[in-house]
């Protein structure tokens, strides 16, 4: 979750308990009624945090899910092309091998072939 997103529900809870406390005490009640339902609006105003805080903490927690998730694809992803240009490069360094070879048969074989004419 971002620090926006953190400061405003931090900012919406303690406004909301700010309004609900003024209003309760402007309220024409007696001090035991007012702090009870003080306790009372307090209670719901602290479970309705409760409440966002865990779908919060359950949407960052998909949504870290879903980072790993492609992240895993991506680094397999990249594991597969490293492999395919190692294949590649093996098997460009096997052709130059046997093409090194025929190319040192063929001077052996034009040096034997020269030096079996007669002088």
């Amino acid at each position: 979750m971002s620090e926006n997103n953190s400061d405003l529900l931090k900012g919406l809870f303690i406004g909301g308990l700010i309004g609900v406390v003024l209003g309760i005490l402007y309220a024409p009640k007696s001090g035991k009624e007012t702090r009870e339902d003080i306790l009372s609006k307090g209670k719901e105003e602290y479970e309705k945090a409760v409440e966002r805080s865990k779908a919060a903490y359950e949407a960052a927690i998909k949504r870290l899910k879903s980072l790993e998730i492609s992240a895993k694809e991506k680094m397999e992803e990249v594991e597969s092309k490293v492999n395919e240009f190692a294949h590649q490069g093996a098997d460009a360094i096997a052709s130059n091998k046997n093409r090194l070879k025929k190319a040192i048969d063929a001077g052996v074989e034009a040096y034997r072939e020269e030096n079996e004419k007669p002088v």
